[in-house]
């Protein structure tokens, strides 16, 4: 997918204070300087759209490298909202995974109606073989 000639997508995560504002700006759950410094560090392969300097968009893969990964972080600023970010940010992972990680279960919770973006992108619900759960520590 191309993008707008003012926006650049990066092979990089965020910086772990642009992470955690793009989380809240996106509607995402918010975190803690200390998670967010611990765990971004342990990306597998992340992206970021700019707009300029200006962080628009971000993805990651988190995970084992090879058994195991997971799609976290999909967000998008709101006034870019519904112009394909999230979908050149899925894009790219993608292609990540196509590359480097051909066996692995790869696995996502998608929040409201992105499923609908997942689903572009091979992903397909478990239910009802299997179910997902969650918890949040503390």
């Amino acid at each position: 997918m191309s993008l707008p000639a003012s926006l650049q997508l990066y092979p990089v995560p965020p910086t772990v204070e642009e992470y955690r504002q793009l989380r809240v700006l996106a509607g995402l759950s918010p975190k803690s300087l200390e998670a967010a410094t611990l765990g971004l560090p342990n990306t597998v392969f992340g992206v970021s759209i700019r707009d300029g300097e200006r962080l628009v968009a971000m993805g990651r893969l988190v995970g084992d490298r090879g058994c195991f990964l997971q799609v976290v972080d999909i967000a998008v600023v709101p006034d870019r909202q519904g112009q394909g970010l999230g979908k050149a940010v899925m894009g790219a992972l993608d292609v990540w995974l196509r590359a480097n990680a051909v066996g692995a279960y790869v696995s996502l919770i998608a929040d409201g109606q992105a499923h609908r973006l997942y689903a572009q992108f091979g992903f397909a619900q478990t239910a009802p073989k299997s179910v997902g759960m969650a918890k949040v520590v503390g």
